[in-house]
């Protein structure tokens, strides 16, 4: 089985250009990776430590911190740096909740609540762009995990549906392998970087 060889499946469940989001391109993508000796617990643990972030996520994450909780349900804001020819740095925020079903399965949703992309981020002149002036990199994202503990690991899927603005005519050169290159590259270093720090643990 390709996974119990520790090959991560990546695809994309849906494609890009839709007739009935004129202006906008919905990205849909799901990572399925296995961790020999994974536990489910660990995952949880892994997954709620928010403070953790920026060393466990780097570079994408820079900061990351839980705004408020109640039981397993988080508000959390981090601010994210994307790379494909251009870099672009987000401030975002995200309503986030976990549950179990059993001792051995679960999953989390992860909804976007804010999302501003940052002019000159790290200088004197940082400050978030207005609407007007954003280049619609990340509109909304979406982030749907699900873990089940069997056959001596764990095995994880998490499927990222994100909302960018069309590539305007003219622009395609610098903006399009940004928006049609990072959904599949950032979900697969997130997978990647949850199955090493899973593999560390254990």
């Amino acid at each position: 089985m390709r996974l119990r060889q520790g090959e991560l499946i990546v695809e994309q469940l849906t494609p890009s250009t839709s007739a009935d989001l004129p202006g906008a391109m919905l990205h849909d993508w799901r990572g399925t990776a296995f961790v020999a000796g994974g536990k489910a617990a660990d995952f949880e643990r892994l997954m709620k430590d928010f403070n953790a972030y920026p060393q466990r996520y780097s570079p994408q994450v820079m900061q990351a911190k839980i705004l408020s909780q109640q039981g397993d349900r988080f508000q959390a804001s981090m601010r994210v740096r994307q790379k494909h020819v251009i870099t672009v740095v987000m401030d975002t925020v995200y309503d986030i909740a976990f549950d179990r079903l059993d001792a051995q399965r679960g999953y989390s949703i992860s909804r976007s609540t804010r999302i501003s992309e940052i002019g000159s981020p790290g200088t004197n002149s940082e400050r978030a762009l207005a609407p007007n002036e954003e280049h619609g990199f990340l509109w909304r994202l979406n982030t749907y995990w699900s873990y089940e503990e069997r056959d001596g690991g764990l095995y994880m899927q998490i499927e990222s549906v994100s909302l960018t603005r069309s590539i305007p005519t003219g622009l395609g050169w610098i903006i399009g392998p940004f928006v049609m290159s990072v959904p599949r590259e950032s979900l697969e270093f997130t997978l990647r970087s949850t199955c090493s720090a899973l593999q560390r643990r254990h």
